[in-house]
Parts: structure tokens; sequence; C-alpha cells
């Protein structure tokens, strides 16, 4: 989880996660949305696949990249422990915000 987390810590590799989220993509079309070098986009590339949210086929000579969801799985589950505790909270106060209406103690 800690090396998703430092790999979504810089917003270009965010962007490139979203890029080939819901598409494969090779890098030279992922480099084509960004205004740096393509040898930069690879080093980008490389983070996010040692952090396992990016797969890497070989097609010939092109390299093609796809988001990996469950290298995310850990990170969502961290975030939603926050989640859960923040719903579980407003629901006791919808509930004795309902119980004083009513007239009922908590």
């Amino acid at each position: 989880m800690e090396a998703a987390l430092k790999a979504i810590a810089e917003p270009r590799r965010r962007a490139i996660l979203r890029l080939v989220w819901d598409a494969e993509r090779s890098a030279g079309e992922i480099a084509s949305h960004f205004d740096v070098t393509r040898p930069a986009i690879s080093q980008h590339l490389t983070v996010l696949k040692e952090a396992g949210l990016v797969s890497e086929r070989r097609n010939g000579t092109r390299r093609l990249y796809r988001a990996r969801p469950e290298g995310l799985a850990g990170v969502r589950a961290f975030l939603d422990e926050f989640w859960e505790d923040r719903l579980e909270a407003l629901k006791r106060e919808a509930e004795r915000e309902e119980n004083k209406e009513h007239g009922k103690r908590p």
C-alpha cells in the first residue's frame, strides 16, 4: 500500500493512471498528453508499474499500459476505514436528532 500511496502522490502519475484506467495505451500515446519528455513519462510508468498500479504488455516494439484497479485495493481499504467511521458517526447523530424530535431518550 505504501508504494501505491507514494506513486499516486505525484499529480502527473494520477493523470497517467486516469488515462489508462479504461483503455490500454502505448507509452507514446500517454506521453502525447503531457508537456514533458517521453523518458520522463517512462519513469512515471515504471513507478506505477512497480507499485502494482499498471500492467505492461509488449506488442512488438510497443509497450502497452493499462491500470490494475486491484493495485489500489489496499489504499481503498485504508480510506474506507475512515469513511465507515464517519458514516457510523453520522448515523448516530441522525438517530439522536430523530429521538429528540419524537421525545425519546437516546
